[in-house]
């Protein structure tokens, strides 16, 4: 069932997620279709999200994207991100760059590499972010070789995560948090929860489908709605997927897509980044519980396997 509408307000809108928004030049949104993008949102009742680029927006846009509740995903670029409910930030470089407020979600889109290898620079950020999301924009390049770095890269950012816990600032890290606090999948949700508005006027299953040059539009904002397939976007029909318990595994529509050309399969990468997650949630559950009591019905299993598909019966 459908819950959120990205709508794309340029064709050089920040990625938010592991695709790369290339080859594009600056393409505004016309205030035609960025209307029926609003009216169609409040007929369907769906949240909107729209996506800045670094250029500002000319006042008639601004006043008409405020006509309707929403939420506000901008690049740490942009001239202003006081307005902003998510803030993007290209590589752990940028970083450094001042939060307006700290109420902000922030999204980091790094490199596998480079967030082994300078993954302490998030520890004062961690102290400072109510919500940190890390994204990796090569997770498909993830070895076997990577899993012994990522492991102990994710054990120090516990230590500051169950340190600030301690302090009572309870700050979720998308890497370690969320499978403590999920009791279900919580993944992509392109083409069953959310879909995408582009500036072309065509939806797409998400702003990937777009971008890519084997994307393809599933409808248009003048005509209809028209996913094929689109049961197969949607968890139940994914025999593995429903069944694992690495609850915030981001399962993307598009990688799954590009690495296994079904877009409900995951490739062994993601399922593998997805566990090593999974139980690093789980050790720092029970050094957070060492401090005192803490989400005492919640628990996760220790599991010896960390690809479900290399398990799973036929």
């Amino acid at each position: 069932m459908l819950r959120y509408l990205i709508v794309l307000l340029d064709d050089t809108s920040t990625s938010f997620c592991h695709y790369t928004a290339s080859n594009k030049e600056p393409n505004l949104i016309s205030l035609d279709i960025l209307r029926k993008a609003i009216r169609w949102a409040m007929t369907e009742n769906l949240t909107i999200q729209f996506v800045y680029p670094s250029h500002e927006l000319l006042d008639e846009w601004n006043e008409t994207i405020e006509t309707i509740d929403h939420v506000k995903i901008k690049p740490a670029t942009a001239a202003s991100t006081s307005d902003a409910d998510v803030v993007v930030f290209e590589g752990l470089e940028a970083i450094d760059m001042p939060l307006s407020k700290r109420d902000v979600s922030i999204v980091i889109r790094t490199r596998m590499s480079d967030f082994l290898d300078k993954h302490d620079r998030l520890h004062k950020l961690l102290a400072q972010a109510n919500r940190l999301n890390v994204v990796f924009t090569d997770v498909d390049s993830f070895a076997d070789d990577d899993q012994k770095a990522y492991d102990e890269a994710l054990a120090s950012l516990s230590l500051v995560v169950k340190n600030e816990y301690v302090n009572n600032h309870p700050v979720q890290f998308n890497l370690l948090t969320d499978r403590i606090m999920l009791t279900e999948m919580n993944n992509c949700g392109a083409g069953d929860s959310t879909i995408t508005l582009a500036p072309d006027g065509q939806f797409y299953v998400c702003p990937a489908f777009y971008y890519d040059a084997d994307g393809y539009p599933v409808g248009n904002i003048e005509g209809r709605l028209d996913i094929p397939n689109k049961q197969l976007y949607r968890l139940q029909y994914a025999p593995i997927c429903r069944r694992c318990d690495a609850y915030q595994c981001h399962r993307c529509i598009w990688l799954n897509r590009k690495t296994t050309l079904e877009v409900n399969t995951p490739s062994h990468e993601q399922c593998v980044v997805a566990h090593i997650e999974r139980n690093a949630s789980r050790r720092l559950l029970e050094a957070i519980r060492q401090e005192g009591e803490f989400m005492s019905g919640t628990e996760i299993e220790e599991i010896d396997y960390l690809d479900p598909f290399e398990i799973a019966r036929p």
